[in-house]
């Protein structure tokens, strides 16, 4: 579905992407894992056509997205979750799932998926008309994530969903995370400093070390790999 073949990224003078090629298969959760500031934010942001490519190629469903437009990209069905949530804050809840569904004109379909959203998540449900910005840390991952799914995305993509939250949460947006692929059949590319989460629900991970990839394997292999386990998973 997804294929990003030798791209370099730099900002300025300084490169953040070096000869990376990552390839995303329709079904799959892919993980994105690295330290912070290896790199893994700015290859969604050249993905999604924020962080303009200075070499390379990234095709979606063969078609060639390597230098579009941001809303182009949305349009061809790949939603981003970016990290630090970024939601609408003076908007409520309900207002954040409308902007997420901004490009589709299905009434009901868009009536149907903010129930099917309230599932999932309950929370937000019972704060439907409160302002998002009044939400907690928590909440407004929920709403994050939700708005993306709202534009009813082929391809999720999620940066560090799992930052600055309490552990039980992140345990219930990583279950909600699998729920969406297994249940939607939504692909999902994750990039995520927490890596034994991560891994845990992923079919296939890569290694990401400054801006270049170290380590590609089944997510299941990765989480026994001791080299990951010593400088990602603590033990």
């Amino acid at each position: 579905m997804l294929k990003i073949e030798h791209i370099s990224t730099y900002y300025g003078n300084i490169q953040a992407l070096k000869d990376i090629s990552i390839s995303v298969s329709e079904g799959e959760i892919i993980t994105l894992i690295g330290a912070n500031g290896a790199g893994k934010s700015t290859t969604l942001m050249s993905l999604c056509g924020i962080v303009p490519v200075r070499s390379g190629k990234i095709t979606f469903d063969g078609q060639d997205i390597t230098t579009m437009t941001p809303d182009k990209i949305v349009s061809l069905g790949i939603s981003q979750v970016p990290e630090g949530r970024r939601i609408f804050p003076l908007l409520s809840v309900k207002e954040n799932l409308d902007m997420g569904a901004f490009l589709r004109n299905d009434k009901e379909g868009i009536k149907r998926d903010i129930e099917y959203i309230y599932t999932l998540f309950p929370r937000l449900a019972e704060r439907r008309n409160q302002q998002g910005g009044t939400l907690s840390g928590g909440e407004q991952q929920m709403l994050a994530i939700s708005r993306a799914l709202m534009a009813k995305p082929r391809l999720l993509l999620l940066d560090e969903p799992s930052l600055g939250l309490a552990p039980l949460i992140v345990q219930q947006i990583f279950e909600i995370i699998k729920k969406v692929n297994e249940e939607n059949k939504t692909t999902v590319f994750l990039v995520e400093q927490n890596a034994n989460m991560a891994l845990k629900i992923a079919h296939r991970g890569y290694v990401l070390e400054t801006g270049k990839i170290t380590m590609t394997d089944n997510a299941d292999k990765l989480l026994s790999n001791e080299d990951v386990k010593k400088a990602y998973l603590g033990i």
